[in-house]
């Protein structure tokens, strides 16, 4: 810890990101290690309250139920922000960052186009999806090309889709709760014109808008749902 802040200090101003900070610091509390954990969080917080220099803290959490109360609270960092599933807008660039990065050859490509119709067709089948089930699925579908000695066709993407259970399913309790926490505790990092076709989890009806896509959903489908609070910047 302390060479990674003096490395921070010694090339800033820089931005320190660090990963899935709770698996580092969650046990804090534990005996097993002597105290070295406390110690190595302590060093660290006095170093966040403290530093003159021109550092960016930015931590990123799957867990933030685990983190110690120390580190949440206000003044340790500016904000919490929300990262929700991806919205359609996100879905349609994650899709076009993977079809373009495998879609090259000839070969494999053959017929199919890469059009916006194309990427705006298959975001709005994979609702729910999160980025790298998205990625697998243009996988899977160009293995399913493969297997047959031919080039890609959108059927074969479709097909993925269908056959891919998302963790919006498959955790949708998990993520249930985590938004129930972000919608007091956190700030929705959603721009809020990408949240017009979402409502937040506890709101008693899935849109006002009756063309919705989520119309055709039940209240409870956590795809069709976005956690966290709006503020005006």
């Amino acid at each position: 810890m302390r060479k990674a802040i003096k490395t921070a200090e010694a090339i800033s101003p820089c931005i320190l990101w660090i990963d899935e900070i709770e698996k580092g610091f969650s046990s804090t509390s534990s005996s097993g290690d002597s105290g070295t954990s406390a110690r190595v969080f302590a060093q660290f917080l006095t170093w966040m309250q403290e530093k003159t220099s021109q550092v960016f803290v930015v931590d990123t959490a799957r867990n933030i139920a685990g983190l110690p109360p120390e580190l949440m609270r206000k003044g340790r960092f500016d904000e919490i922000f929300f990262v929700d599933l991806p919205t359609k807008r996100d879905r349609k660039e994650i899709l076009r960052v993977h079809m373009s990065k495998r879609l090259k050859h000839p070969e494999v490509i053959g017929e199919f186009q890469l059009t916006d119709e194309v990427l705006e067709d298959l975001a709005v089948t994979c609702e729910g999806f999160v980025g790298a089930e998205i990625e697998q699925l243009v996988i899977d579908a160009l293995f399913e090309a493969y297997a047959e000695d031919r080039s890609i066709q959108l059927e074969d993407f479709r097909r993925a889709i269908v056959n891919t259970v998302p963790l919006s399913i498959t955790q949708a309790e998990q993520i249930r709760a985590i938004r129930e926490w972000a919608n007091v505790r956190a700030v929705t990092a959603t721009p809020k014109e990408d949240l017009e076709d979402y409502v937040k989890e506890d709101a008693p009806e899935i849109s006002s808008n009756p063309t919705s896509d989520s119309q055709e959903h039940g209240d409870d489908d956590v795809g069709y749902k976005r956690g966290g609070r709006t503020i005006d910047f």
